[in-house]
């Protein structure tokens, strides 16, 4: 009954599966991007709070 039901809404709707498909491998990479970035803020964070701060104390130093 279930797929029935969703394969009409898909007919109804015009999804294919290669448009779905296509949809969860975009979904997958922008995961993966966003993944990387995150670990990259986590693991070079506070050596770019510290390089701000040094600049930071220079200029007012100055």
């Amino acid at each position: 009954m279930v797929t029935i039901l969703a394969s009409k809404i898909r007919a109804l709707m015009g999804w294919d599966s290669e448009n779905g498909q296509a949809l969860i491998e975009y979904s997958l990479i922008m995961c993966l991007v966003v993944i990387v970035i995150l670990v990259t803020l986590i693991v070079l964070g506070n050596q770019v709070r510290n390089t701000y701060c040094n600049i930071q104390g220079a200029v007012v130093g100055a």
